[in-house]
């Protein structure tokens, strides 16, 4: 097996928090519990990621403004929250108020474009307003200058009995440096690098100059890094660690990977979209196949995706089994 040129410095991993319609709660309890575990057994992150109109997380700002009530020390990520269903000054009083809560902890991801299905759900988003919504960079831009402290308003002082900032407020003075962009292209990459933020690259990336994907996501952190030496970059893949689980649950492990690999074979759709095969296997087998991955060999840092459709028992195994055998075999030690 191949040594890696640096140890894994940090260890995360990210949830898509499913819940069922007819009883959402559970569902939103199962992924606080995760995150909670994910703290004891010394992950040094925890992402939620966002999904509207779905049964999945549509508002992991709060969620994890709970998931600082029941956590001190584990970072907490939105991995990521789409701007395009975002008013940036709102969001920004948001993100700020649950880093405050956090103790400065929270790590928020987000991406620019049209809303997923924009079409059919303009009328109700975007009312008056749905031609003329910039769902470009400039869209993230905006919520830097707000979480960096930039004036939102031409006035402040005393009008009466209350006092008005000119900023938003609170203000947190260290998340403008924990600010994320999730980017599949080449130009996103660069984008995050030159405005000073960092860069989250996932399973899935565009095939602009190759149809490989660890060759693609590798142009992508060197792209990053070329303009953003100090910034961090995480890696999420799915990684799904077999050594504590049962027979029935590699069984079905390996039966999501399988289901999922077509789409691995070549670009998907006219964004020609690559998707990278799902890992499954023991820590052993999973640490050769990172190590010889082109993009992971330049990571230190990762927040490993958990399969959307697994049962809570199921995400159980596969975290013990990232801290407590993957983690080691990559160098990683465990937060305290």
């Amino acid at each position: 097996m191949p040594l890696p040129d640096q140890s894994l410095r940090k260890l995360g991993f990210l949830s898509i928090g499913l819940f069922r319609g007819d009883d959402p709660r559970p569902g939103h309890e199962s992924t606080l519990a995760i995150i909670e575990l994910g703290e004891q057994l010394g992950f040094d992150s925890a992402w939620v990621r966002h999904r509207h109109l779905q049964y999945g997380i549509s508002s992991p700002v709060a969620v994890l403004a709970a998931a600082t009530q029941r956590t001190s020390r584990i970072e907490l990520g939105t991995a990521v929250i789409p701007l395009g269903w975002e008013n940036p000054l709102r969001l920004a009083e948001d993100l700020a108020t649950v880093d405050i809560l956090s103790g400065g902890r929270l790590n928020p991801g987000v991406s620019v474009g049209p809303p997923m299905r924009y079409d059919e759900v303009r009328a109700a988003l975007y009312p008056d307003t749905s031609d003329a919504e910039d769902f470009s960079y400039e869209r993230v831009a905006r919520l830097l200058r707000f979480i960096r402290g930039e004036a939102a308003t031409g006035f402040s002082g005393t009008e009466g009995i209350e006092v008005f900032s000119s900023r938003v407020e609170p203000h947190s003075p260290g998340l403008s440096s924990r600010l994320w962009y999730g980017g599949a292209s080449l130009r996103s990459a660069q984008w995050a690098g030159e405005n000073g933020m960092n860069f989250l690259t996932s399973s899935v990336v565009k095939a602009e100059e190759s149809e490989d994907f660890a060759e693609i996501q590798l142009s992508h952190v060197r792209a990053f890094r070329e303009v953003h030496p100090a910034g961090r970059i995480s890696q999420g893949l799915v990684v799904i660690p077999t050594d504590g689980a049962s027979a029935a649950q590699r069984a079905k492990y390996q039966a999501y990977a399988e289901a999922r690999t077509p789409r691995t074979k070549q670009p998907q759709g006219p964004a020609r979209m690559m998707f990278s095969p799902d890992f499954v296997g023991t820590s052993e087998q999973l640490a050769e196949q990172l190590y010889a991955h082109a993009a992971f060999r330049e990571i230190d840092e990762v927040a490993f995706a958990l399969p959307f459709s697994f049962e809570h028992d199921d995400y159980v195994q596969i975290l013990t089994d990232l801290a407590t055998s993957l983690g080691p075999k990559l160098g990683w030690q465990p937060a305290v």
